[in-house]
């Protein structure tokens, strides 16, 4: 059975004295309505007893004061009987008899639920009212008061850490990471690297900038042809002829070792030096292939694509999660850690502007208008089906009872009421019928 009120609380379920499964809070209620239908049967019974007592003292000879009593409580039973029969047909067909139009919220729930889904979708989920609404609230100078109060940002830090780590928790790593790695890998696949290369590497070239590095590879290649003077003797004796006699091989190793250390030293002091010259043109001319040459383009990105997806490209991608996972959970763990103190000075300082500057609540009230006024003009349909599918899923005859029981006795009144107010209009019509006699 479906529930259709619960109590704000979890409280033990008692079944009541029809065997049905109740809360604590229903069976109270249901004893206040059982309370309130005895004392409206008893203003019925009351009604009957002296209407059968006033027509015994008017048979008996009593005064004119019978028929006046007698006329009260004769109205007072009809309108005592008329509300209970309204009344008990809303949930039940009286006496069970099949009368029309009776037991209307069983037969009748599922085009309740529809006109309750269209209630509250014409008159709380407009944009009209909802922009009205949040207009006279003044949410955000209420936000920036609350916000400015002592502790409240702290508080505000605290909540937003535990939302993260509870969403961090939640979240898988390898899906994350699957996700997080494909996202990189098809932004930078997107992503054209030849010709922003070849701008670049022609601005450094123009201004000269990639000079500094040439002559420090010269500086660095003359030190080591002077420091390492046996390698390269060595490296050529192994090269020559085996007939060559070694002599021969030594005079010749030692002359190419002088003749590259003069080289090197030639480009480092030489600015102007034709190898100095020739990198200066090779480096201009690889700037404008990357930047117009077809074929070196697609080599560029073809290995792009091929870096990227090298696994251990794509290892490296994924440990990247990894580490900001960490370090996020241990900076929202940390009550002092540079990210929480970062958001508490942010949250105070949207405070601050908040409570101060008109124009930035302005802003935000509007902003916070349209959304609420995007949300109910494009989930208006889903929240008013939530509530129709929900009242038709409800068993009609568990709905009936759970309806009587937290408004039945609110309704009682209206046959302690009926009868009362029948009571009187009797007895004026009766006196209205003797004065005018």
């Amino acid at each position: 059975m479906v529930d259709l009120a619960e109590s704000s609380s979890p409280a033990p379920r008692r079944p009541d004295p029809g065997g049905v499964v109740r809360t604590a809070s229903e069976l109270e209620k249901l004893r206040g309505v059982r309370r309130m239908k005895v004392i409206a049967t008893g203003f019925l019974v009351f009604a009957t007893v002296l209407y059968i007592l006033a027509r015994w003292a008017e048979a008996r000879g009593a005064g004119a004061w019978a028929g006046y009593v007698q006329a009260a409580a004769e109205a007072g039973m009809v309108g005592a009987m008329a509300d209970w029969f309204a009344v008990t047909a809303l949930f039940r067909r009286p006496l069970g008899l099949p009368i029309p139009h009776t037991a209307i919220i069983p037969t009748r729930k599922d085009a309740l639920g529809r006109n309750l889904g269209e209630f509250v979708g014409e008159n709380f989920l407009s944009d009209t009212v909802v922009r009205q609404r949040l207009s006279r609230m003044e949410v955000s100078r209420r936000a920036g008061t609350w916000l400015a109060a002592p502790g409240h940002a702290e508080r505000v830090t605290d909540q937003l850490g535990a939302l993260a780590r509870a969403a961090l928790t939640v979240l898988r790593d390898e899906d994350v990471q699957t996700v997080f790695g494909q996202a990189i890998t098809r932004r930078v696949s997107a992503q054209a690297v030849a010709q922003p290369i070849g701008e670049l590497l022609d601005r450094l070239v123009r201004d000269g900038a990639h000079r500094g590095l040439v002559d420090l590879v010269a500086a660095k290649a003359h030190d080591w042809l002077e420091q390492h003077r046996e390698a390269v003797l060595r490296v050529v004796n192994e090269e020559s002829p085996g007939w060559s006699p070694r002599f021969l091989d030594r005079q010749i190793a030692n002359k190419v070792h002088r003749e590259l250390v003069r080289f090197a030293g030639a480009v480092r002091d030489d600015p102007e030096h034709p190898a100095r010259l020739a990198v200066d043109n090779f480096l201009a001319e690889v700037a404008r292939d990357l930047q117009h040459d077809p074929r070196m383009i697609a080599q560029i990105e073809g290995l792009r694509d091929r870096t990227i997806a090298h696994p251990a490209v794509q290892e490296l991608i994924a440990s990247v999660w990894g580490a900001a996972r960490a370090m996020l959970v241990e900076a929202t763990e940390d009550p002092n850690s540079e990210l929480r103190n970062r958001v508490t000075d942010a949250v105070r300082s949207l405070a601050g502007r908040l409570a101060e500057d008109a124009r930035v609540r302005g802003k935000a009230d509007r902003w916070i208008e349209q959304a609420a006024a995007y949300v109910v003009t494009t989930y208006r349909d889903e929240i008013t089906a939530l509530i129709t599918d929900t009242v038709g899923a409800w068993d009609p005859k568990e709905t009936s009872r759970k309806i009587e029981i937290n408004v039945g006795r609110d309704l009682q009144f209206i046959r302690i009421n009926g009868t009362v107010v029948g009571a009187l209009v009797g007895l004026l019509i009766h006196t209205l019928t003797q004065v005018l006699s």
